[in-house]
């Protein structure tokens, strides 16, 4: 009768899964990277160095939004799948805004025709 007891399923609760859970909010979004990726290189800025960040701030990943310790670990990161299948998607077309989702819902900019001469 009853089941396990709840001593036996300990690893399960141990483990938690909200680091990778908030990692996931603390990135930049598709558009934002998409953004900063199309601006001209007169107007970007050069990175300030961080003592909080790894690597003091200076080793980004613009298509990934992460920071690197150093420069081969950097370069390591360039060459995986993962960040050429992103890389890939920024140079497609624009991602989804809240524009776009706001249009689609019928909650855009009014359109009330032209306007009308009034006498």
């Amino acid at each position: 009768m009853g089941g396990k007891c709840p001593h036996r399923k300990v690893k399960k609760r141990r483990l938690s899964h909200k680091t990778a859970r908030l990692s996931k909010f603390l990135k930049k979004g598709d558009d934002a990277v998409y953004e900063e990726l199309n601006k001209p290189e007169d107007l970007r800025q050069p990175l300030p160095v961080d003592e909080d960040l790894p690597g003091m701030g200076q080793y980004y990943c613009l298509h990934c939004d992460r920071y690197f310790a150093n420069v081969t670990v950097r370069d390591e990161h360039f060459k995986t799948k993962r960040h050429r299948k992103r890389a890939k998607q920024m140079m497609g077309p624009a991602p989804h805004t809240q524009l776009d989702a706001d249009l689609a819902a019928g909650m855009g900019m009014p359109d009330n025709g032209p306007k009308l001469m009034s006498m």
